[in-house]
């Protein structure tokens, strides 16, 4: 077991005693969400916001960590943007975003675990934030393909210690492929980029609503309408509201 997997087992039991219901063994693949319907127009003086309906589905298990942590040297809040159950995407190379508020000089690694495998999926160095906001990591470019209804772990670490890895600070989600509701891959061609993070977010599809909308702000990061968008749909799954006013940042 490396360093990696072993700071993620300690964080990983420490919730498990804490909190049994949500975390622990692996959860049966989801069921597939239901079709998207077709969205009205807003009510007048309504917000146009996505609106997230998650699968159905048993006990959550999904994201871990978040919250403020730190060391004496660096003190920051680290979350994967991740639901509280595990996200569904139909996307074979998906993107995966984190957030953290501020810089900071400890190395990150991002790990991604096959739950049918005994060594981790992926392990890579990303490089440490220079400045706080949101940021993303391509499958794409890791050359990393998902299995349909296999479950990921995935988890961004801050390493304060290199020889002491149960002072990681984590933060992870988890993510899972599917098919897709009937008469999605048709809704999707029709649509404008605008409305794709609506019709991913009716549909289910956690981490595809989120890159939707994500890609359009980097795309325009000075849109406000965008940001209240995102904002909105990180509130549905209770993640607290994030500073992005810096720009999003791709890693490599």
């Amino acid at each position: 077991m490396n360093a990696i997997e072993r700071a993620v087992s300690i964080f990983l039991a420490g919730l498990v005693l804490a909190f049994p219901a949500t975390v622990g063994a692996q959860q049966p693949p989801s069921t597939p969400p239901a079709p998207p319907r077709a969205e009205s127009p807003p009510k007048p003086g309504t917000v146009n916001v996505p609106v997230y309906k998650p699968p159905l589905r048993g006990a959550p298990g999904g994201r871990v960590g978040g919250g403020t942590r730190g060391t004496p040297r660096d003190v920051f809040v680290l979350s994967a943007l991740a639901p509280d159950h595990s996200g569904l995407t139909v996307q074979e190379q998906p993107t995966l975003y984190w957030f953290i508020s501020g810089p900071t000089s400890f190395p990150v690694e991002l790990t991604i675990s096959d739950p049918r495998a005994t060594k981790p999926l992926v392990e890579k160095r990303l490089p440490s934030p220079v400045a706080g906001g949101v940021y993303s990591v391509r499958l794409v470019d890791l050359g990393v393909r998902l299995t349909p209804g296999v479950q990921y772990r995935w988890f961004v670490a801050v390493v304060p210690d290199a020889a002491r890895r149960s002072r990681d600070i984590l933060a992870g989600g988890t993510i899972e492929r599917v098919d897709g509701p009937e008469g999605l891959r048709t809704l999707v061609a029709q649509a404008s980029r605008e409305r794709l993070p609506f019709i991913y977010a009716e549909a289910g599809l956690w981490y595809d609503a989120l890159a939707a909308v994500s890609e359009m702000i980097e795309r325009a990061p000075d849109n406000r309408e965008l940001r209240r968008q995102r904002a909105a749909l990180l509130a549905q799954v209770g993640l607290p509201p994030i500073d992005d006013t810096e720009g999003d940042k791709a890693t490599r």
